[in-house]
């Protein structure tokens, strides 16, 4: 389940020190920039981390409640950008992955300077969870601190406004979260930039 939300950056005009000549003619003129797109930056402003715990039977089974706000922001000034596939969101443990949640759907167009906010906030009883030997070991140490590592990793395929090529997009987040179960203190989470992750150099 989520919801989202969108802003503009302080700056709504193209004119004077925000953008180039280029910039704010290219779009209404339909002309191809002629310099790669800025990629999507992704924040996970906040996460909330209430249970995670293995499933009597099966063992590799998570029974969890994580909520996290995230952010998608479009850090270009003239150029839109468009899903060409719907954007998700992946949360793994040890490398195997126990959740997915879709945030935009294709066709989706995110104007330009502008940031999505989605509040995602999932849970299961017993989800299925691929941890083996090195993963169970991995959850023992982190249920004995009550800190655990979550990585949360956003992709899609973009294309940016007046370009041609279908970028494939991915961000990794890797998110140091304290268990705090229902009743007990708040924790503090300092907000994680994630790493961006791309294959094609042209985008």
């Amino acid at each position: 389940m989520y919801s989202s939300s969108q802003s503009r950056g302080g700056e709504t005009c193209l004119t004077g020190g925000g953008g180039s000549a280029w910039e704010e003619l290219a779009p209404a003129l339909n002309l191809p920039f002629p310099f790669p797109p800025k990629k999507p930056m992704v924040t996970v402003r906040d996460a909330s981390l209430t249970r995670l715990a293995l499933a009597v039977s099966p063992a590799t089974a998570f029974a969890y409640n994580l909520s996290l706000t995230l952010t998608v922001r479009n850090k270009n000034w003239a150029m839109s950008v468009k899903n060409t596939k719907p954007l998700e969101a992946h949360y793994s443990f040890d490398g195997q992955s126990f959740e997915r949640i879709r945030l935009a759907e294709e066709g989706f167009t995110q104007p330009p300077d502008d940031t999505q906010v989605y509040h995602l906030v999932s849970g299961d009883d017993g989800r299925y969870v691929a941890l083996g030997n090195a993963g169970v070991a991995e959850f023992k140490a982190g249920n004995a601190t009550g800190v655990f590592k979550v990585e949360v990793a956003v992709s899609g395929e973009v294309r940016y406004q007046a370009h041609y090529t279908k970028c494939k997009f991915e961000a990794k987040c890797p998110l140091v979260l304290q268990l705090a179960p229902p009743g007990t203190p708040a924790v503090v989470f300092q907000g994680v930039k994630c790493k961006p992750v791309t294959a094609n150099k042209n985008c």
